[in-house]
């Protein structure tokens, strides 16, 4: 059979409604590595928060983090970084918001926030990674590959609003969830790290198979040759990649139950 690159999308989509990988996906995608195909985890997280996956497979997994700022190889080198422009960061960290919209800045190495969230230090108990609270002093504008607000949607409806029309094209706007408002420069999202990666093994996007359940998915799905949106996906996502193949909830393995049957396996 044909080599081909598997591409998933974390929460929402390979893992379970516990923010974990379940013991069938592991063993899935193990057995799709052993038969010689490419595996890839494309996620908001940071590429620090994906590494306890990566190692509890044990397998060679290339890693499209923060919404495709940064991929990194196997081994965790990294292939190619996309920061915001310094002043574009800058106006971002300054902007205006409510008390109750927290403020993150994902860098190469560190998350950083402006006050405690102890909900994301739930969501992240299983990787051991979680956020620094930062000074505002702290909160430097160089070298940051996503701003991140999150707060109650009509809250950051109001954001997303002001920053479209501030700065349009200049930046890349979407959610990852409802209450998470992601931004990074413009260009930069999981379609255009897909293919970069799959430039680099040398496959087209016909090779790829991607998983992905909310807006911050589109254009990864939009280029994989066979996209698969999840029974509990973002109700706007199937009419954005209108070619793509509804499967099983993330709480029930819908992605491993999917790859069992497309492999046989």
């Amino acid at each position: 059979m044909t080599p081909r690159l598997i591409v998933s999308d974390l929460d929402g989509t390979l893992l379970g409604a516990d923010h974990d990988l379940d013991p069938a996906t592991i063993d899935t995608l193990r057995a799709l590595a052993e038969r010689g195909h490419h595996l890839a985890f494309a996620s908001g997280r940071h590429f620090r928060d994906m590494l306890a996956f990566r190692d509890r497979l044990r397998v060679p997994i290339h890693i499209i983090s923060t919404n495709g700022a940064y991929l990194h190889g196997p081994e965790g080198d990294l292939l190619a970084a996309r920061h915001l422009d310094s002043e574009l960061a800058r106006e971002l960290i300054a902007l205006e918001r409510p008390s109750s919209v927290r403020l993150n800045l994902y860098h190469e190495h560190e998350w950083l926030i402006d006050a405690p969230d102890p909900g994301l230090l739930a969501m992240h108990a299983h990787t051991g990674f979680g956020y620094r609270v930062a000074e505002p002093g702290e909160l430097a504008s160089e070298g940051v590959g996503k701003v991140l607000y999150i707060g109650e949607p009509q809250r950051l409806a109001g954001l997303e609003a002001r920053v479209r029309e501030q700065h349009g094209e200049r930046l890349h706007v979407t959610y990852s969830t409802v209450n998470s408002l992601e931004i990074m420069a413009g260009g930069v999202n999981k379609g255009t790290a897909l293919a970069s990666l799959l430039d680099a093994l040398g496959l087209g996007p016909e090779a790829c198979l991607a998983f992905g359940d909310n807006l911050n998915d589109t254009e990864m799905l939009a280029l994989a040759g066979e996209a698969h949106v999840m029974a509990n996906a973002h109700p706007d996502l199937p009419g954005r990649v209108p070619h793509a193949r509804r499967i099983g909830h993330h709480a029930e393995v819908g992605v491993a139950a999917s790859l069992r049957k497309r492999f046989e396996i």
